[in-house]
């Protein structure tokens, strides 16, 4: 019921298509030149996309803004955008911004322009909306990292308190508590902020009432909606659970905390990258299913670390092994559903050293590495701590059969004095009990070195202080565009060389003593006009000869008028790098960022100034 419930607010509506949304093509065309002024302006794209109030912004010849229609779906496609113009248009060049909201959550923003009967010089100052606000987005990011660090710990601590059975559950209370509350604020917050991080504003247009009640029509802000409702059910179960701790069976308890946190883990599944793409229903399934066994391993460590701390000790040799085949499990799982969602993400092998999404891949695989590593000497511990109960168990003899009938007292005589007693480990294994830790069978197994407890608990910090950078990477991947979206977006303009016009000559050096280390790149840009643009960046080492290295990028920004980075999406032609495809929609100086990466981990980026004629 709970499942389906979320399910129907979140999957309304959903569509598969390619995480982030890329510009597949625009009507007129950019740059073009038509001789009847268009009824409307129409952008295609490779997904699904939602529109804002204010997705459109088309400015004249004369810089001031044309008054349009409201932005709607172009015959009912929810992959396209269009704006209706004015009857009558007046000749010269028209620029258009806009600003969508991909399926995956994430805004995509970009300008172009066409022209009516012919081109007209565009240099005066043009306000062609707001670009990404740098404190709502600051705000933004560390709302969704505290939102996924609090319900790896909320998920991951009650786990630990219904699996691993310890016998003092106080120590995990307070988490628990921090942990809901801190979902339940960053949720709110991400609430309110949605709009303005959709829109690009400031952070004070969260209390904007309309722009909220927009939020939530939209399958983000549902998202975001659906959570609250399940923090606020599994706040009502926490709190039965503590009160009735006696009276519900541990079986319902699990089925119902698995349902919660299953539920909990489809609102993130159902409005990022799992929602868009290729193979929709098995990488929500794969996402969901990730997302739960990252918090009960990392969420787990925590619970783990509180109870090496405060607990008395006696019941260590039974968490402690529990707990370390439950993490072993949830690491198995977080294998086989990583390798498929970065499979998914990446596209090609190649991806994973030439894109940004591949590279903080590489990074959070380093750091699940070294979390690994020190999971392994932590497991060397737990064993340690296991072999008291082992060896307890081993100590326990064997029951010698008797007769049928035979009186209690020759079992006493058979098994030794004692062991017939009530309340013996006899009677208690009669009744499946485990045998009582101060019986006198062998070692204690609650005699837990203290050395070994105390390395234990460090390493198990050490584990829990890598697993919150690897959830920060996380983080941050989540809102990175996917490689395969990225290539798919390469693909929608064709590309090639075109005979320069307009030479920079850009020098670099990234600190290394190799020949690529430094030396400069020779950028070309033709025509250097407004409209479409050819690129072609030749790189030389500090040798003067030609060298081959792993990316050249180039973006353009004009501050003057707020437009950019437009990334040119330079392609390796073997030996040099071009693009036939970016459009620069205003004259003006530009600024132009080239970045240079020679290695895995060597790169420097170098700005010129660059005069772009109307």
């Amino acid at each position: 019921m709970l499942l389906g419930t979320v399910l129907v607010l979140l999957l309304a509506g959903a569509a598969p298509a390619s995480a982030h949304a890329a510009l597949r093509s625009t009507d007129p065309d950019d740059g073009s030149v038509v001789q009847r002024a268009p009824r409307h302006v129409t952008l295609t794209f490779t997904e699904s996309v939602g529109l804002l109030d204010d997705s459109f912004r088309v400015f004249g010849p004369d810089q001031r803004r044309v008054h349009t229609g409201e932005a709607t779906h172009a015959d009912g496609r929810s992959d396209t955008a269009r704006i209706g113009l004015p009857g009558k248009l007046a000749e010269g060049t028209y620029t258009v911004a806009w600003r969508v909201v991909s399926a995956d959550s994430h805004p995509v923003s970009g300008a172009f322009s066409f022209s009516v009967g012919k081109r007209s010089a565009t240099t005066g100052q043009i306000d062609t909306g707001p670009t990404e606000d740098p404190l709502t987005r600051g705000l933004y990011d560390a709302a969704r990292y505290l939102a996924y660090l609090a319900a790896a710990l909320l998920v991951g601590t009650a786990a630990f308190a219904l699996l691993c059975r310890p016998a003092h559950t106080s120590p995990l209370r307070r988490p628990l508590v921090a942990a809901w509350w801190t979902l339940l604020g960053s949720t709110a917050v991400l609430l309110l902020l949605r709009a303005p991080y959709e829109a690009g504003t400031g952070p004070a247009a969260a209390f904007d009432a309309s722009a909220l009640g927009r939020t939530l029509t939209g399958r983000p802000g549902l998202a975001l909606l659906a959570r609250l409702l399940v923090l606020l059910l599994t706040a009502a179960f926490l709190i039965g659970l503590s009160r009735r701790s006696d009276t519900v069976k541990r079986p319902v308890a699990l089925a119902i905390g698995t349902a919660l946190a299953t539920a909990l883990a489809l609102t993130w599944a159902a409005a990022e990258h799992a929602s868009a793409g290729i193979q929709v229903p098995a990488a929500m399934t794969s996402s969901v299913v990730h997302l739960l066994a990252t918090g009960v391993w990392l969420g787990g460590l925590v619970a783990l670390l509180l109870t090496l701390r405060r607990s008395s000790g006696d019941d260590l040799v039974e968490v402690v092994p529990r707990f370390s085949r439950i993490a072993f499990a949830s690491v198995t799982v977080l294998a086989v559903t990583g390798f498929y969602q970065s499979w998914r993400g990446l596209g090609s092998l190649s991806a994973l050293s030439g894109t940004s999404y591949g590279r903080l891949l590489l990074a959070k695989l380093a750091g699940v590495a070294v979390l690994l590593l020190v999971a392994g000497y932590s497991r060397r511990w737990t064993a340690r701590i296991a072999a008291p109960a082992v060896a307890a168990r081993a100590a326990v003899p064997a029951p010698v059969p008797q007769p049928v009938g035979a009186p209690a007292g020759g079992r006493e005589a058979a098994e030794g004095p004692g062991t017939g007693e009530p309340g013996t480990s006899e009677e208690a294994e009669s009744r499946g009990e485990p045998e009582s830790l101060d019986g006198p069978a062998g070692p204690r197994a609650g005699s837990v070195d203290p050395g070994i407890r105390r390395r234990l608990r460090r390493s198990v910090l050490v584990e829990v202080a890598v697993a919150a950078v690897v959830l920060m990477i996380t983080t941050v991947l989540t809102g990175t565009l996917p490689s395969r979206a990225q290539a798919e977006a390469a693909q929608q303009a064709p590309v090639g060389a075109l005979p320069p016009t307009t030479e920079i000559t850009v020098p670099f050096d990234t600190g290394t003593d190799s020949v690529t280390g430094s030396g400069k790149v020779q950028v070309t840009l033709d025509p250097a006009r407004v409209g479409e643009n050819g690129v072609q960046a030749v790189v030389y080492g500090s040798d003067t000869g030609l060298v081959v290295i792993p990316e050249v990028r180039v973006t353009f920004t004009l501050p003057s008028r707020k437009i950019g980075p437009i990334d040119a999406e330079l392609a390796d032609r073997g030996g040099y790098w071009s693009t036939n495809s970016v459009n620069l929609p205003l004259a003006g100086n530009w600024t132009m960022k080239t970045t240079v990466r020679v290695s895995d981990v060597d790169q420097v980026s170098v700005e010129r100034r660059v005069r772009v004629e109307p």
